[in-house]
C-alpha cells in the first residue's frame, strides 16, 4: 500500500509527463496562406500533431462542379471508385453515411499493405467535408487521419468556376523511417487518388 507521500510523488511525475507530452504537441494549419481557401476550410485543415507524426496537404483543381466531385467523394462505402489502390470495400459498422461507420478496405496486391479499417469522422453534405481515421489493419499508415474538402474556386485564366479539392492528413512515422520518407509515401497515394477523382468527375460533368 503506497503512503500518501509516495502517491503524491507518483501523481506529480505523471502530471509532469503529461505536461511535457502536451508541450510536444503542435497545432498546424495546413492551408494557411493558400489562395481561394475559405475560412471554414482552413479551420478544418488544422491538425494537432505529435512529435512522432508527420503531416501534409495535397490540392487538386478539377474542371467540374463541386456537386459532381462530391457525388464521388462522399461515397464512404465505395472509395475504390477513384482510389485505384483499393480492391474492395465492405462497411462493417453503420451505413456508410453516419459518423462512426467503419469500413474494411482491401488493397491491391504488390503494395506494402493487406487491408485497412477506417472510421468515418465527418460527413458534411452542406459544406462538402469528409474525414476518416484509420483504426486498424495491416499497413504502414498507423493512426492516419485525413480531412478532405471541396469548394468552388475560379480559374485565373478564364474566370470559370471550378472545384478545388483539398486533402490534409496526419500519420505516425513508422519505426525505422523518417518524416520525409513517410510523407513522400503518403503524398504519392493521396495525389494519385485525387488525380483519379478529378478525371472521373470531369467525365461526369
Amino acid at each position: 500500500m503506497p503512503t500518501s507521500v509516495q502517491f503524491h510523488q507518483r501523481s506529480s511525475s505523471a502530471t509532469e509527463t503529461a505536461n511535457n507530452h502536451h508541450k510536444q504537441l503542435q497545432k498546424v494549419s495546413l492551408t494557411r496562406g493558400m489562395p481561394d481557401v475559405p475560412e471554414h476550410v482552413e479551420i478544418l485543415h488544422t491538425h494537432v500533431v505529435g512529435p512522432s507524426q508527420c503531416f501534409s496537404v495535397v490540392v487538386q483543381d478539377v474542371d467540374a462542379t463541386v456537386s459532381a466531385v462530391w457525388s464521388i467523394l462522399s461515397r464512404f462505402e465505395y472509395p475504390q471508385a477513384y482510389k485505384h489502390f483499393l480492391r474492395s470495400c465492405h462497411v462493417a459498422v453503420g451505413d456508410g453515411r453516419e459518423v462512426g461507420s467503419v469500413r474494411e478496405v482491401r488493397v491491391v496486391s504488390g503494395l506494402p499493405a493487406a487491408f485497412s479499417l477506417e472510421r468515418l469522422e465527418i460527413m458534411d453534405d452542406d459544406r462538402h467535408v469528409i474525414s476518416f481515421r484509420v483504426v486498424g489493419g495491416v499497413h504502414r499508415l498507423q493512426n492516419y487521419r485525413s480531412v478532405t474538402t471541396v469548394h468552388e474556386c475560379s480559374s485565373s485564366e478564364d474566370g470559370k468556376k471550378r472545384a478545388r479539392v483539398v486533402e490534409s492528413y496526419v500519420v505516425d512515422v513508422p519505426e525505422g523511417n523518417d518524416k520525409e520518407e513517410t510523407c513522400s509515401f503518403a503524398d504519392t497515394i493521396v495525389r494519385c487518388n485525387l488525380q483519379s477523382l478529378a478525371k472521373l468527375a470531369e467525365k461526369l460533368s
